[in-house]
């Protein structure tokens, strides 16, 4: 299932798009892909990992792997990356509603793309557990700096 965030007009929004994960048991092989078509690559950009999560999540983190592929790059860029989900006194950091917590947290600032064109991202839960239980969607948000 793909939903993306249309209600509200957002200028600076160029993609914003979630995936669910089945039966909330995120596996290694599960990579959640998105592509983008980066029409200016003259100006910066914010991206950001969209997770959200359930009450029973175990863990105060969720560390992911992240390949970035596009433009002028022959390999992909692979950058792990470490999701803050709860204080240390274990409340949750998250916009909560009901038992699922959503994330929108950012991974890359006032980024440019080396080059317009399209680009491939690929994000991978990179925990010890596997699969990593009661992550409900991930996805990927980029919009132009301000």
């Amino acid at each position: 299932m793909i939903s993306s965030i249309t209600g509200c007009t957002d200028p600076n929004r160029v993609m914003d798009e979630n995936k669910s994960v089945t039966n909330h048991n995120w596996s290694y092989g599960n990579k959640i892909k998105f592509d983008i078509d980066i029409a200016d690559a003259n100006i910066a950009y914010n991206l950001y990992i969209n997770v959200r999560v359930t009450s029973n999540y175990r863990y105060s983190n969720m560390f992911v792997l992240v390949y970035q592929n596009g433009g002028p790059a022959k390999k992909a860029a692979i950058t792990r990356y470490e999701l803050k989900l709860a204080s240390p006194t274990g409340e949750w950091l998250g916009k909560g509603s009901g038992s699922m917590y959503s994330y929108q947290i950012p991974f890359k600032t006032n980024y440019r793309f080396p080059a317009k064109g399209k680009y491939h991202f690929e994000i991978e839960q990179n925990m010890r557990d596997n699969p990593l239980r009661s992550v409900s969607d991930v996805g990927l948000r980029v919009e132009k700096a301000e």
